[in-house]
């Protein structure tokens, strides 16, 4: 499987993969994840978000344990943030056939759209639309740096975009939701597990810092003269760095847009993007308040305009405790010393699932902690083990 699916969607020059949301990569990742789940003998199911579910039982009767992730990617992502969790999803049902467990309740696979957020710059979407945080007049107006919308994008790609929106009827199906995810970070590493349970998720999100000066010929004006906005745009940059050291969270400037983008041209408009995240709302609150202070004090400073935007939040997400310390039994029975419980920085599926249904997640260990990079790695021995855990966990789950 890992084989087939590595090569969709990866770009020859940076080795990175480039599998945004109703693009061709995003096709040919589709047919795969049903290629997968008709060989296996599932029902193939495409909801009204775009999300693809393969079932094994009856979906109508309920109760159902289901696992999966996502196939799509940040722009020269790595091959295993998503996917590894979706390949261990089929991985852990051949295990669970092999042994010969009899499910007492219907089992689903799932391959959730959008997650990345690359193309229209919001995480979650397919999950997020399905869970009803993510209103039909909002997706609606998500548009990609061409100023293709969702909805046309969908279109385009052949699927009908009227009917997005909640959809509470699917996920009054599910009984549990686990995720298995690569680890962003190296906390496994340091503690020499293969293995974890998540515990929660950092409130994070995104803020738009629009610097509005004034365009001017880069070898005639002045620097007295100036309106520059690039450099308020950089003094803040570094204002972030220093507010997430105080505050010990993160906070990253990692995208921008310029105009007019010209060589010889002082900018008239410089967008930043800021992602921060921390372990509480209210170190959260005091990073990102910093840096709008800051970045407004820059700006009066060279006579420039600011408008911040926020334009995504996702609150701290605690993983349901009956279902993480079940996870937790089921996988410290067979081990030498518990399995680690850890926090984590990165958003994800379950994040949004957990406000609706029980969910839990596993994380594999990720030596190098690269992600969202092509130099993201898990050993095979420790995806194994991954399968392996999800194998106990679903047998545990559904098997009862």
């Amino acid at each position: 499987m890992w084989r087939d699916l590595a090569p969709i969607g990866r770009d020859a020059g940076s080795r990175g993969y480039r599998r945004y949301a109703w693009t061709g990569a995003d096709a040919d990742c589709r047919a795969w994840f049903r290629a997968q789940a008709e060989s296996r003998g599932l029902t193939h199911e495409l909801d009204r978000n775009g999300n693809q579910w393969a079932w094994l039982g009856d979906p109508a009767a309920g109760d159902a344990v289901v696992t999966g992730s996502h196939l799509d990617s940040v722009p020269d992502g790595g091959a295993f943030d998503g996917p590894l969790g979706v390949v261990s999803a089929f991985a852990a049902l051949d295990e669970l056939r092999a042994r010969g467990a009899r499910l007492t309740r219907p089992l689903a696979i799932v391959n959730f759209g959008d997650e990345e957020g690359a193309r229209f710059g919001l995480a979650c979407v397919g999950s997020r639309l399905t869970a009803g945080q993510l209103t039909i007049e909002a997706a609606h107006k998500l548009r990609d740096g061409d100023g293709v919308t969702l909805p046309q994008a969908m279109e385009a790609a052949g699927y009908d975009p009227s009917a997005i929106g909640p959809d509470p009827a699917r996920l009054a199906r599910i009984g549990a939701f686990v995720e298995l995810h690569v680890e962003q970070g190296r906390a496994l590493d340091l503690t020499g597990d293969p293995v974890g349970i998540a515990s929660a998720i950092w409130p994070h999100g995104r803020w738009r810092f629009d610097f509005r000066g004034e365009a001017n010929h880069a070898g005639t004006t002045r620097l007295a003269d100036r309106r520059d906005p690039m450099l308020t745009y950089a003094e803040t940059v570094l204002a972030a760095r220093r507010e997430a050291e105080l505050a010990g969270a993160v906070a990253t400037f990692g995208k921008i847009s310029v105009e007019p983008n010209g060589v010889n041209a002082i900018p008239s408009l410089v967008r930043g993007w800021l992602d921060s995240r921390a372990a509480d709302q209210a170190t959260l609150d005091t990073v990102v308040t910093g840096v709008e202070k800051a970045a407004r004090e820059y700006a009066e400073c060279h006579g420039i305009d600011l408008d911040v935007v926020r334009e995504s939040f996702t609150p701290v997400v605690e993983f349901e405790d009956a279902l993480r310390d079940e996870l937790g039994a089921i996988l410290g029975g067979a081990a030498e010393r518990p399995v680690p419980v850890l926090g984590t920085g990165a958003g994800h599926d379950a994040g949004i699932l957990s406000a609706s249904i029980p969910t839990a997640m596993l994380f594999v260990r990720n030596p190098t902690g690269v992600s969202h990079s092509p130099a993201e790695y898990a050993a095979e021995d420790d995806c194994l083990a991954g399968v392996t855990a999800l194998a106990d966990v679903l047998e545990g789950l559904a098997c009862r």
